[in-house]
């Protein structure tokens, strides 16, 4: 069956199939090229069957081996076909089942989207800090240059946020979904604003909270356990980074909404999300069932019209592409550096399963449909300036302050 979905769907890079009686097939021709073993009788059906979902199962659980080549080179190859193996009828209906249960894979009430949060964001606070950079910051950094370091891009990451805020002292700001704290911090410290961050993870409270008190923060920035919808406060500025993909496409009239409400008359916000290119689809199975349940990024076809039934204005709209591919790639070279000592703090499927994920998800934002959106907008149509020229003055002014030694000039991704 494995065999079968091969022959029809690969056009691009070459794969040897050798099967539980050690009989070799091969298919396809050219770059990359890889030789897998499969274990069982069973694998070449199931993967034939779903391969969006049981290759990754199968490499996981060991039942399928790379015995020449690497897992980046085979999942290059299932990328670079994607579209030609989503051709065959199993997967038409597949991915037909996956469009239409979209709503309910994507359901993310206050109670499910805690126990949703958990499973990916509550693991050991150390296996973060051993892929992370020092800021422990888990989304997309940003690559003015790319002979930066991780820790610098993520720094260039919150800069060219802040410069979108029009921030001034002694405003209230939220940061819903504040991670491990690095943003809410920053902003405090830079810009001398009051800070609330939001999580539904047990661990990144306990390490913002502790990283708030560290600097000296405490009556100036603070984090709670709580979600988003259950914020009382108004605010003059609302941040949100990386935590959209987990509302749920049924949940975006609220989310908006409830950005609307907590706003003051005056009031911005900005929103950093992974997206999609192609517009509306359903997430990968594979990466739902165990790394993200209840995610989902989205097209900004998806995202906009919400919007619009509020009554915000859209004033900026950002697309950074290849950035998070570029970010990723440093995490998943950490990974590997410390890949003994994560093993120690789980198992060897674990690792598999995070290799698996993270090569996945490179590739996804260097060659396939994923990229990062950020979305500005204010209550009203002088809340913030008619030209953008605040933002490259802030962002320049703030980098050759925090980083004289790095010359901020714009890159190009070729660099």
């Amino acid at each position: 069956m494995f065999g079968s979905l091969l022959k029809h769907g690969l056009k691009k890079g070459r794969i040897h199939l050798i099967d539980h009686h050690g009989r070799t097939a091969s298919y396809g021709s050219g770059t990359p090229e890889v030789t897998l073993r499969l274990h069982d009788a069973r694998i070449g059906w199931e993967i034939g069957l779903n391969p969006w979902l049981k290759v990754g199962e199968a490499y996981m659980d060991g039942r399928l081996t790379i015995e020449q080549g690497t897992l980046y080179d085979l999942m290059d190859i299932g990328l670079a076909n994607t579209n030609e193996l989503s051709g065959a009828w199993t997967q038409a209906l597949s991915n037909g089942l996956n469009r239409v249960l979209r709503w309910w894979h994507q359901n993310n009430p206050v109670g499910r989207a805690r126990e949703n949060v958990a499973h990916h964001y509550d693991l050991s606070r150390k296996l973060f800090s051993l892929f992370l950079d020092e800021s422990m910051q888990y989304s997309c950094a940003y690559w003015p240059k790319l002979n930066i370091t991780l820790g610098e891009a993520q720094q260039a990451k919150m800069r060219h946020i802040a410069s979108k805020l029009l921030l001034e002292p002694g405003q209230l700001v939220l940061d819903i979904g504040c991670g491990w704290g690095a943003l809410g911090i920053y902003l405090a410290k830079t810009a001398g604003v009051k800070v609330i961050g939001v999580t539904l993870s047990k661990e990144q409270l306990e390490v913002a909270q502790q990283r708030a008190k560290d600097a000296g923060l405490e009556g100036q920035v603070e984090f709670r356990l709580q979600d988003y919808r259950e914020v009382p406060e108004r605010f003059d500025r609302i941040v949100s980074v990386g935590m959209f993909e987990h509302v749920g496409i049924k949940h975006y009239p609220e989310f908006f909404r409830q950005v609307e409400n907590l706003l003051k008359p005056a009031g911005a916000a900005l929103l950093h999300a992974i997206g999609r290119r192609d517009g509306p689809g359903f997430t990968n199975p594979w990466l739902r069932k165990y790394i993200f349940p209840g995610g989902y990024s989205p097209a900004l076809s998806e995202v906009l019209p919400w919007i619009e039934k509020t009554g915000l204005w859209v004033t900026d709209v950002e697309v950074l592409r290849l950035h998070y591919a570029e970010t990723i790639k440093h995490w998943r070279a950490n990974f590997e550096k410390h890949r003994a000592e994560i093993k120690a703090l789980y198992d060897e499927r674990f690792c598999r399963m995070w290799e698996f994920y993270l090569i996945g998800s490179e590739l996804s934002f260097r060659y396939d449909y994923n990229m990062v959106f950020q979305i500005q907008m204010g209550r009203g149509i002088n809340t913030v300036p008619i030209t953008r020229d605040y933002m490259f003055d802030w962002e320049r002014k703030e980098a050759e302050r925090a980083f004289p030694q790095v010359p901020w000039k714009e890159g190009r991704a070729a660099e």
